[in-house]
């Protein structure tokens, strides 16, 4: 049985609904959603993925207005983001409300619209306020814990990758990666490592809501073995706590507002080591996972990643990495004090602590690729992935089997020196508001600078806007050891 945790937290969306007349907004009335396909009617919504939800009020007045909504993200200071709004919602706002009905006996007319959030933003929304231009805000966040559920996007953190120059070429790197930064992407290409490596990333998130940060060590053991150890972190910092905003006398009291983090952390191990067969290595990933929303719950998992690398006699090289192979298994634990300081705040959810037990699927990379040298100094690396799960997801191909994504990554190099890399990535079958499906893409660039023993890389990721994921600005750094000899 799907059981919810829903905690009060810090990112929101506001709708507005502009008048042409004025209009006393003590006759605005009866604020309420509705589900798609379902008849009860709330001022509390749960939203899920791509769900869909009708807004309804009433106004007290027995004209007709003409009205138009604006939808606004707001981050936890209450100010207007900087996100576009094809980032948050999907299809269009700034628009007439042409569905609503006079009640001329009852002197009220009903106004009724429909909206369709983007895939990647689930909230729980609850009215708090009208003003003269009767915003509605909305401040609650969906946080779900699923008991004993295999989960599409259970320890999800660990799938956007790290390395600028990885990330620049669309992911497409798991039959060519051979530095520290495999220790994620196939451990099997550790064995290409000649010395101790270090490598560090950073990246902001959601426009700078979220941190990203990975830090890694490897080296040889021998001409055949190599180690590897890594740590990432992924978390929101400082969210709004409002939880006890109002007291037990119905006051609204904002020194009770606190803050706390929402934090993700993932350690691991690698080995790596070459195969007796000519060409062939493999490497294990052990990995730990600890999990942490503040002081409401936290996690502990476990989990190992398996991957093989094969080199042929004219450099064609292919890569095969499976995630979580044994599965990965996280055990929740909620704190039952704080659980019950926000058990009645949604009605019908929060009525019993849930089972915190989560199972993340295994899921498989294959990779391909070749590098062409033009002139000694000329080298350009063409890879292509294939991203497989084994669920149905919008992915391109996708049945109830598994689901299959392609990536495709060029890096042009000069020298060994200068890096310029280009990808695209992650063809999505997107959901639009008229209920059709679209194709959309995630495209990629990046730069990179190597001398002697140190790599700096950049990424920008989907560029152009052409995939419902966010811009970011990615950092990366590889050190190798060799220039301190």
């Amino acid at each position: 049985m799907k059981k919810r945790f829903v905690l009060l937290t810090a990112l929101f969306l506001s709708f507005k609904f502009i008048f042409s007349q004025s209009i006393n907004p003590d006759n605005v009335k009866s604020i309420s959603f509705q589900k798609q396909n379902e008849n009860k009617f709330s001022n509390i919504f749960v939203g899920t993925i791509n769900e869909k939800f009708s807004l309804s009020f009433d106004i007290l007045s027995g004209l007709e207005h003409d009205l138009y909504y604006i939808i606004e993200h707001c981050d936890f200071n209450w100010e207007k983001s900087q996100l576009i709004k094809s980032e948050y919602i999907q299809g269009f706002d700034d628009v007439k409300i042409d569905n609503y009905l006079s009640r001329a006996t009852s002197h009220y007319n009903n106004y009724v619209f429909l909206k369709l959030f983007k895939k990647n933003i689930m909230h729980i929304c609850k009215k708090i306020e009208v003003r003269p231009l009767l915003t509605i805000v909305f401040c609650l966040w969906y946080i779900s814990i699923q008991a004993q559920s295999t989960r599409k996007y259970s320890n999800a953190f660990m799938d956007i990758g790290v390395n600028a120059a990885a990330l620049g070429m669309a992911n497409a790197v798991v039959s060519n990666t051979s530095d520290i930064n495999a220790t994620y992407w196939n451990p099997a290409g550790l064995t290409q490592l000649e010395s101790k490596q270090m490598a560090l990333m950073h990246a902001n998130y959601f426009a700078n809501i979220a941190n990203y940060n990975f830090l890694a060590y490897g080296m040889p053991i021998d001409d055949d073995r190599s180690i590897g150890v890594s740590l990432i972190r992924f978390g929101v910092d400082d969210i709004l706590d409002t939880t006890q905003l109002i007291d037990e006398n119905g006051n609204i009291n904002y020194d009770r507002i606190s803050r706390f983090s929402n934090t993700d952390y993932a350690i691991t191990m690698s080995y790596a080591k070459r195969l007796p067969m000519k060409g062939f290595s493999y490497g294990i990933n052990a990995k730990v996972i600890r999990r942490i929303i503040g002081d409401y719950a936290n996690s502990w998992g476990f989990g190992f990643d398996l991957g093989i690398q094969f080199q042929s006699k004219s450099n064609w090289k292919f890569g095969a990495m499976v995630r979580d192979i044994t599965t990965t298994y996280n055990s929740w634990t909620v704190n039952e004090n704080k659980f019950n300081q926000i058990k009645d705040a949604v009605d019908g959810e929060n009525q019993s602590i849930p089972e915190g037990n989560e199972i993340t699927i295994p899921k498989l990379q294959l990779g391909l690729s070749k590098t062409f040298n033009f002139n000694y100094d000329y080298k350009l690396t063409a890879a292509f992935d294939a991203i497989v799960r084994f669920e149905q997801t919008n992915d391109i191909i996708s049945n109830s089997f598994a689901s299959v994504t392609p990536a495709f990554g060029l890096e042009f190099s000069y020298i060994g020196m200068i890096y310029a890399r280009a990808g695209v990535g992650n063809f999505q079958n997107e959901l639009n508001f008229d209920d059709s499906t679209s194709l959309s893409i995630q495209p990629n660039i990046g730069l990179g600078f190597k001398f002697k023993g140190i790599q700096l890389d950049y990424a920008l990721t989907n560029i152009g806007n052409q995939s419902e994921s966010l811009y970011s600005n990615v950092f990366s750094l590889v050190m190798d050891f060799s220039i301190f000899k």
